[in-house]
């Protein structure tokens, strides 16, 4: 069998599978990383978003061959160690989360936007999140919490 050698959250992986599998099967089934999440398998819901250079990307149609030498972050890379995000520390204080199940495509989806634009306007939000679908409607609480992001990441100090 073949394997393919690829970048998730800063790590260098290399995974017994050929270069056509795709990213999301590889995640969850060979790297045992299971907080990208399966939606609608056509990349329409935004479930199984990941960030590939910093663009947000849909795993479960990115073939494997696509993301060689590029740098993926998951879910499980935006914290630094036990220290969350400011964008997780918000999506709990503003209670985001019902079924939680589209979660961590929104959260990846809000963090390419944040890393973009350190204050986005409503609309700037509504159009970064618009491919991310929660059947829950928690749609106010995810705009809330992007914009206490915004607020808690300009009144962190940047360390030198």
């Amino acid at each position: 069998m073949a394997s393919t050698t690829i970048t998730i959250n800063g790590e260098e992986r290399t995974v017994p599978v050929d270069d056509t599998a795709t990213l999301l099967w590889v995640l969850r089934d060979d790297l045992q990383m299971t907080g990208t999440k399966f939606g609608c398998g056509a990349a329409q819901c935004g479930a199984c978003t990941i960030l590939i250079d910093g663009q947000p990307g849909r795993a479960c149609i990115t073939p494997l061959s696509a993301v060689v030498g590029k740098d993926v972050t998951t879910i499980e890379g935006i914290a630094e160690g036990d220290t969350l995000s400011p964008l997780q520390q918000a999506w709990i204080e503003e209670q985001v989360p019902q079924c939680g199940y589209c979660q961590s495509g929104q959260l990846m989806s809000a963090t390419a936007l944040l890393a973009s634009n350190p204050n986005p306007s409503d609309e700037d939000i509504d159009e970064a999140m618009s491919g991310n679908i929660c059947r829950c409607g928690t749609y106010t609480r995810i705009r809330r919490a992007i914009k206490r992001a915004a607020e808690i990441s300009a009144a962190t100090p940047v360390a030198d």
